[in-house]
């Protein structure tokens, strides 16, 4: 009888222990940042860019570079608005959301884009929030006050800034507007490892090591990386660069079949941090 009870009294245990072990693992299971899962579910949101969830993967992006609704937030030529359709509700109660444009000096084209762009957040606004704009390109320093941002996102544009001679400027930009302790996150297409750096980025692909080096060179230490974006079938030896896979295109329907199946380019993400003082 004693023995039956001496089972029983640890069976009683071990079932006590599992309900504590369960208890500590759920939080985890439940991390999920409900705030933005709302605004990825807005009603608001193109249809053609909610289509795009399913590559960009926007909650485990976003979670990734640990955003919070209560943040300074800018955001890297925000193209079509894929990421702005996300970030402005996300943050529009709370925190404050800056998305660049092109700088005046930039030409007739650069004004005309800048217009059309204010004009969109302006339209969009019930939405969106009072999104703010701030110049970024060739000639800028200071994109908002210096120190004053805790996130800079930017996805996909580092290939360009080689392109265009600016990668090392850019990045001391984003340096020089985070706070101590602020995040820098970087999307980029992966180039491979076993062909040296182009530093013009004609395909459109970076090393990511390249990557790494440039945030660095600005004062960054390297906080993460994230595998979420990663396409193994991407073999990256298109004669029209990372613009052949889709959703660009670049040949038309010509293998377009082939190249759907291989699906976007490998992308990595990183995350830095600027450091605390």
């Amino acid at each position: 009888m004693r023995s039956l009870n001496a089972r029983c009294l640890v069976a009683r245990n071990l079932s006590v222990m599992s309900l504590i072990v369960a208890g500590a693992i759920a939080p985890a299971a439940y991390a999920k940042d409900e705030a933005l899962a709302k605004a990825i579910a807005g009603s608001h949101r193109t249809p053609a860019l909610v289509a795009r969830d399913s590559v960009r993967k926007p909650q485990e992006v976003l979670e990734f570079a640990g955003l919070k609704p209560n943040m300074v937030v800018i955001e890297i030529i925000p193209g079509g608005g894929y990421w702005t359709e996300i970030l402005g509700p996300y943050l529009k109660d709370k925190g404050t959301y800056y998305t660049t444009v092109s700088p005046a000096s930039g030409g007739e084209r650069a004004v005309a884009g800048a217009t059309a762009w204010r004009k969109k957040l302006d339209d969009g606004k019930a939405a969106l929030g009072m999104v703010k704009t701030a110049e970024f390109g060739r000639g800028t320093t200071d994109i908002v006050p210096a120190g004053s941002a805790d996130a800079v996102l930017t996805f996909r544009n580092v290939h360009n800034w080689m392109s265009g001679g600016i990668a090392e400027d850019a990045f001391a930009q984003f340096y020089k507007a985070l706070k101590p302790g602020g995040v820098l996150l970087v999307e980029e297409h992966r180039a491979r490892t076993d062909q040296p750096q182009d530093p013009k980025a004609a395909s459109g692909y970076v090393r990511e090591d390249y990557t790494i080096g440039l945030a660095e060179k600005a004062g960054f230490k390297l906080a993460g990386k994230s595998e979420v974006l990663a396409n193994p079938k991407d073999t990256k030896d298109y004669a029209g660069g990372v613009w052949t896979l889709p959703p660009t295109y670049r040949n038309g329907e010509t293998d377009k079949a082939k190249y759907t199946a291989i699906g976007e380019a490998d992308n990595f993400l990183l995350k830095f941090e600027k450091p605390k003082k």
